[in-house]
């Protein structure tokens, strides 16, 4: 019996690739769950079974911690593994990044060099990689002298070097996704972080609102890319069996300025903006220390790097195996409304990581 082996159920990606990996074979899969989120898995397998009749009695969960042995796994007939778990959590500290996001990785690629039948291992990187690498950053590339803003950036970063370090020994595709928002036709997300902060400031404003704008927003461009377009793509390339080896920059491959984001933004929450600038190091600042700003704004200082990102993503080889597909990552100017919509109609929301 072929078994597919899934981590990062259920999580904003996860929930939505599992249903669509499972619904183009007959194989079965298992599931490793963190205890405290298994109420909610059982909840997503529920919802998953009534919209998915005939995948039913195929999914497993199994309470499990990547951070130990994943010795309880039976390797002998896992076919493929889908690891996406990870922290995505941009204030990590460094031992939580480095348990979950490197020996979590870690722990899933001995399982992968036990499984004889194991045809591909399929790994969930990130963009930002990259840390703040000043220039075009290829989906090859990885070990460039870059700086971390974060240490969720820096383990993201070692876990896939890694990844790379057994690609001679385990058949792997690398897929890194920019920031990513709700489902561009229904708007529908998880959580609320990266551009909704800014959205979210804005729309407790009135008409006419104030935005603290840092470092030069023509410059520098915000890369973002909605869920449905990630699932899509990964579902596709996932299929191909000629893309061992391959790494996947997610992204859009023609981003807005973070000037046009604004813009953007402004528009579908209805609102004309005043641009206060500042440098990234007094708003950081302010948010960090000045009492009162970040009750008052909601943003956290980690995300003021994203706005001043000076990496700009080389999607190549992505928008070549996805040619043909119908698959393309649209820009945010075509789906914008429909976040907003969906922000303002989903307000007990929160902006907090599952970790």
């Amino acid at each position: 019996m072929a078994t597919i082996f899934f981590t990062g159920f259920p999580g904003f990606l996860g929930s939505e690739l599992l249903p669509r990996v499972l619904a183009r074979s007959d194989d079965f899969a298992v599931c490793l769950v963190q205890p405290k989120f298994r109420v909610l898995a059982n909840e997503r397998m529920r919802e998953i079974e009534t919209a998915h009749p005939l995948l039913a009695n195929r999914v497993r969960l199994v309470d499990g911690d990547l951070t130990q042995p994943l010795d309880a796994i039976d390797a002998s007939d896992v076919r493929e593994i889908y690891h996406l778990a990870a922290v995505y959590d941009l204030t990590v500290p460094r031992d939580v990044g480095m348990r979950v996001n490197v020996t979590g990785t870690t722990r899933v690629l001995d399982l992968a060099e036990r499984a004889s039948r194991l045809e591909r291992l399929h790994y969930v990187s990130t963009c930002y990689v990259s840390g703040r690498y000043d220039g075009v950053f290829a989906e090859d590339d990885l070990e460039k002298g870059q700086r971390f803003n974060n240490f969720y950036e820096e383990t993201k970063q070692l876990a896939e070097v890694e990844v790379r370090r057994r690609m001679p020994r385990i058949p792997t595709t690398i897929y890194r996704p920019s920031v990513v928002v709700g489902d561009s036709a229904t708007g529908a997300t998880q959580k609320f972080d990266g551009p909704y902060f800014v959205m979210q400031w804005l729309m407790r404003q009135p008409k006419i609102a104030v935005l603290p704008v840092v470092g030069r927003p023509s410059r520098y461009r915000f890369n973002v890319v909605p869920r449905d377009f990630i699932i899509a793509a990964m579902v596709y390339l996932s299929g191909l069996k000629t893309n061992a080896g391959a790494t996947y920059a997610l992204a859009d491959p023609n981003p807005l300025t973070v000037d046009e984001t604004i813009d953007t933004i402004a528009r579908a929450t209805g609102r004309i903006v005043l641009r206060v600038p500042l440098t990234k190091a007094i708003a950081k600042g302010a948010l960090r220390s000045v009492p009162g700003v970040y009750r008052l704004m909601r943003i956290p200082p980690a995300a003021v790097d994203y706005f001043v990102h000076p990496t700009t993503y080389d999607t190549s080889r992505a928008t070549a195996d996805l040619a043909g597909s119908g698959i393309r990552a649209p820009g945010l100017r075509e789906y914008a409304q429909t976040l907003v919509d969906f922000a303002r109609q989903h307000p007990e929301i929160g902006s907090a990581a599952m970790v």
